[in-house]
């Protein structure tokens, strides 16, 4: 390895970043099923004028709670955070670009993080500090992507 980090402080990068997303989806999900409820989400997402908010309300609210709970435990992580990037793209596509880039505007510089850092998650994989490595190690074959 040409560069100065030891892939100790990789993995730890790597588990820090994965960890601390995973929570703060879980608990965007948990909010949308708990405090805010899936009828008020739903409305809320009507109100935003995302299609389908019926239906999209829940699919999101699941996504971000088992979602998150993936990331924090670190199985199916790239699977995890690929559907998290893309909803994250999707709600600053339909929701946050036209209110500008500062949240307390509902601009989208939360989304576009989150986004980002589910996107460089499923890029690298889940490190060794996960499930994904304890489970799927790093053996040849299709399921080596996952660790």
């Amino acid at each position: 390895m040409s560069s100065s980090i030891r892939p100790f402080q990789i993995d730890l990068a790597r588990f820090l970043l994965r960890v601390i997303v995973g929570i703060v989806f879980f608990a965007h999900g948990w909010q949308k099923f708990f405090a805010f409820t899936i009828p008020g989400t739903q409305g809320a997402f009507a109100k935003m004028h995302v299609p389908a908010a019926e239906l999209a309300a829940p699919a999101m609210a699941s996504l971000e709670l088992v979602g998150g709970a993936l990331l924090v435990v670190g199985l199916l992580a790239r699977i995890a955070a690929g559907l998290l990037a893309l909803e994250m793209l999707g709600a600053v596509v339909l929701v946050h670009a036209r209110s500008g880039l500062f949240v307390d505007q509902g601009g989208m510089e939360l989304a576009l993080l989150l986004a980002a850092a589910a996107a460089a998650i499923a890029l690298m994989g889940a490190g060794r500090f996960s499930l994904d490595h304890a489970v799927f190690g790093r053996r040849g074959g299709r399921l080596a992507v996952l660790a």
